[in-house]
């Protein structure tokens, strides 16, 4: 275990909460990348949604997450997770670029430095992205990923042709990447004699899109052709979902029944959808990226021992994961910016009152990336973008944003929710 000695929490020992029943649970966490909460049969969100009945049935038996939160883009919503801290306090805002070592400090305390010392094995396996290709293909040890798999940058080339890091050395592959990561995720579990925590990084169906093998899904009328996936891309995304679901399946289906009934499985997307297939709901604003809810609302599911059935309209961030987890394994943390959201699994009211999102870079924007910031507290959510004046939405009439309270001219009510807003911020950034 590494030196806490950057710690920037208080960690105290704890019993595992009764809330997850006898023993201690096992944890899963799947994270699908570019699946924005518009790509899930399990909100009412537009149509043309990929068919994922093991993701469906999760949905159905375990707790739902109406107000999930992640970072705009992928590198900041993994910092998040394995830190408990935001972006303004890791230095990673944006996705971080193949040309360059910067990336997430290793002198930062991670979810596995906590883990350690506790009695589980804990693994990652998947998207790594937490730094740029040139960083050392170590730095997944450096934060105390003692068996790390995968491909260590933003995506593949070719799902069917890549290259993973193992051990810290390239290694190439020929194999379909979702399948392969299964593979390696079901070999890890099935070694495990400890209760065991799994971050399980999936990169579909982040692009290329393309057409999956043809056992993976029910997609039959699409040909695997360029200028056909070029033209209409949403049926392969769909595909490559229903494939990820397709191999979800199976990795729960090689858990023992003991093992399965005993573990905790959390699904979340990692932002929102990509601007090639995304559905019209939020307009020219509506995908991954920007600091709207097209680009930070996601899926989010857990299901497992305790936790009640049903749907949960309490505030979740991906920082939460931190303390939940660290929770679950028996150690509670504290920390500004990570609320265990255990107690929500056993329906009791969550403790995170405001979302707080934020998207940031020394670098000029890319394609349909809106920089800045926001804060949600109740249905009032204040977007202030970089360089531009701020916005005020009222979430529980306008969902998909598309009325500014403030644009045609500024009320006392307003302003004072303004203000009100700009106060969290304020408190959230000290």
């Amino acid at each position: 275990m590494r030196s806490l000695a950057f710690l920037p929490l208080t960690c105290l020992a704890a019993l595992p909460t009764a809330a997850f029943g006898q023993g201690t649970p096992n944890v899963l966490l799947i994270v699908a990348d570019d699946m924005g909460i518009d790509a899930s049969r399990c909100y009412a969100l537009g149509e043309q949604q990929a068919p994922m009945p093991n993701l469906e049935a999760l949905c159905a038996s375990g707790m739902v997450f109406e107000n999930a939160y992640s970072a705009p883009v992928c590198s900041p919503t993994r910092a998040t997770i394995m830190t408990g801290q935001y972006g303004f306090r890791t230095g990673v805002g944006a996705a971080i670029p193949p040309d360059g070592t910067s990336g997430l400090s290793a002198d930062l305390t991670s979810l596995f430095d906590v883990l350690a010392a506790t009695d589980y094995s804990a693994n990652l396996i998947g998207k790594w992205h937490l730094a740029g290709s040139d960083a050392a293909h170590t730095h997944p040890a450096e934060l105390g990923v003692p068996d790390y798999f995968g491909p260590f940058m933003g995506g593949v080339r070719d799902y069917w042709h890549w290259t993973a890091v193992s051990n810290g050395e390239d290694v190439p592959v020929d194999g379909y990447a979702t399948t392969v990561l299964t593979d390696r995720a079901i070999d890890w579990i099935g070694g495990q004699t400890d209760p065991w925590f799994l971050w399980l990084a999936y990169n579909a169906p982040h692009t290329p899109f393309h057409l999956p093998p043809g056992d993976l899904h029910g997609f039959d009328d699409l040909s695997d052709d360029a200028d056909a996936i070029a033209q209409a891309p949403l049926g392969y995304y769909n595909a490559m979902l229903e494939a990820l679901d397709t191999e979800i399946g199976r990795l729960l289906a090689s858990l023992s029944p003991e093992d399965r009934d005993n573990t905790l499985i959390i699904f979340i997307g990692d932002n929102g959808t990509p601007s090639q297939v995304v559905r019209s709901l939020y307009g020219p604003r509506g995908a991954k990226g920007t600091i709207y809810d097209a680009g930070t609302h996601v899926p989010w599911v857990v299901a497992g021992p305790g936790v009640v059935s049903g749907r949960a309209a309490d505030f979740v961030m991906t920082s939460d994961l931190f303390a939940t987890i660290a929770g679950v394994a028996g150690v509670t943390v504290q920390m500004p910016d990570s609320f265990d959201f255990g107690p929500m699994l056993a329906g009791e009211p969550g403790a995170r009152t405001y979302v707080y999102v934020e998207h940031f870079s020394d670098e000029a924007p890319r394609g349909p990336d809106i920089y800045g910031w926001a804060v949600r507290e109740g249905d009032y959510k204040l977007v202030q973008r970089a360089g531009e004046d701020a916005e005020l939405y009222h979430l529980g009439r306008d969902p998909f944003e598309r009325t500014d309270l403030l644009a045609d001219g500024t009320s006392e009510e307003e302003a004072l929710l303004r203000a009100r807003l700009e106060v969290v911020h304020a408190s959230i950034r000290q």
